[in-house]
């Protein structure tokens, strides 16, 4: 059973273990939004000798069951990269071990290299859900160049696209991770053909554009008042803020196996909704939630970029995590304009926001002389240490 996107690392990978292990092959192509051609690629790998193909539409599932639990998390992995491609991941391993038995494979292949994030997500998932399967990623075992990888390709009549022999593309309904060519110096501007969803900020349109999403229990659920399905939504949201140029994110991120890389990202529609969802939450939520709760997602985001969607610590943080999304109920007002976001506008029936209490120029029941105690007991400690520190210096001779 292989795991087929179509590229070039996959569709060399028919060929190999084909001739590497004397094996029949079977290849699966999950849908989760990457906006391919799934037809294409079934004929492709047909073609080069596939046994069967399974076509798989999980684009609700992932939206339900992985975007929306990463939007609860806030997931940024080193506050920067949204997990689009690692929140795919163990949502194909999971289609990969239904369909391998069902149809009795007793081998589970991938296509990932020994220096990617890729590996650990598909080993460590695999092997979880079915430990009696072999897992195999040849690419990994082979270690070819991609040069290498091409000229094999090439040799064995298998189609390259012009896109593979200039970049590594992966995308999801969530974003797209651009590598490889000349991103791999990390002091290069990458040039425009990277980018397909987001448009340059200086050719973004002059005038900005508000946009309003409605959230419950921690979901989206509407756009600019109109309730919208989960992919609708994730879509509308991509369009908006992809045409005024948000969205671009160039990072250098550390992968699990301790190698930084240079990562290009296009995740339009997950930076906005997410800045809003960080702004309702700090709305409803107490300070103390609040701050806990970073720490939580924090963990959330590390078990998800590193493999370990599976793990039952993860389960812990999910219960956590749905229960704190109870109140985060609300509407969220955002200005888009020329690659920037600015919130400029939240209300939800459980905020905890008071203007009365917050307004400098009217009177309240906020009793202000409170606050001198408070002072006085907050401060204790601290005033202390600097009168005992002040002691212990004038006494040095």
């Amino acid at each position: 059973m292989l795991a087929y996107s179509g590229g070039l690392d996959t569709s060399v990978l028919i060929k190999y273990v084909q001739e590497k292990y004397d094996a029949q092959v079977i290849t699966i192509t999950i849908d989760v939004g990457q906006g391919e051609d799934l037809k294409g690629a079934e004929e492709k790998a047909k073609k080069l000798g596939a046994l069967k193909h399974y076509n798989i539409d999980a684009k609700e599932e992932f939206a339900k069951e992985y975007i929306f639990p990463a939007i609860k998390a806030n997931a940024l992995y080193e506050g920067k990269y949204p997990l689009s491609t690692s929140l795919s991941r163990p949502l194909i391993a999971k289609k990969m071990v239904e369909v391998a038995e069902k149809e009795g494979a007793t081998g589970l292949v991938h296509g990932c290299t020994g220096r990617g994030n890729d590996q650990v997500r598909f080993d460590i998932t695999l092997s979880a859900l079915a430990p009696e399967k072999k897992v195999l990623a040849p690419v990994r075992e082979w270690g070819l160049t991609r040069e290498e990888e091409i000229t094999y390709a090439k040799n064995n009549g298998i189609p390259v696209s012009e896109n593979a022999k200039k970049y590594s593309i992966d995308a999801s309904i969530w974003g797209r991770a651009i590598e490889c060519g000349l991103l791999e110096d990390a002091n290069n501007e990458p040039p425009e053909d990277v980018y397909e969803w987001t448009t340059s900020a200086e050719n973004a349109p002059n005038t900005p554009e508000i946009i309003t999403i409605r959230f419950e229990q921690g979901v989206p659920v509407s756009v600019n008042g109109k309730v919208m399905a989960p992919l609708e939504l994730i879509g509308a949201v991509n369009e908006i803020a992809g045409k005024h140029g948000v969205g671009r994110i160039d990072h250098i991120e550390d992968r699990i196996i301790g190698l930084k890389s240079r990562e290009i990202y296009e995740c339009p529609a997950v930076l906005v909704i997410l800045e809003a969802h960080k702004d309702l939450e700090k709305l409803v939520m107490t300070r103390h939630q609040v701050l806990f709760k970073q720490q939580i997602d924090s963990q959330w985001v590390y078990l998800a970029y590193s493999g370990l969607w599976v793990d039952p610590l993860k389960d812990d943080l999910d219960a956590y995590i749905n229960r704190s999304q109870e109140n985060v109920t609300g509407e969220v007002k955002l200005k888009l304009y020329k690659g920037s976001i600015q919130v400029i506008g939240r209300n939800s029936p459980n905020s905890l926001y008071d203007k009365n209490l917050a307004n400098y120029n009217i009177k309240t029941s906020f009793d202000q002389s409170y606050s001198k105690g408070f002072i006085e007991l907050w401060g204790l400690q601290t005033r202390m240490y600097n009168s005992l520190k002040a002691c212990k210096t004038s006494q040095k001779p």
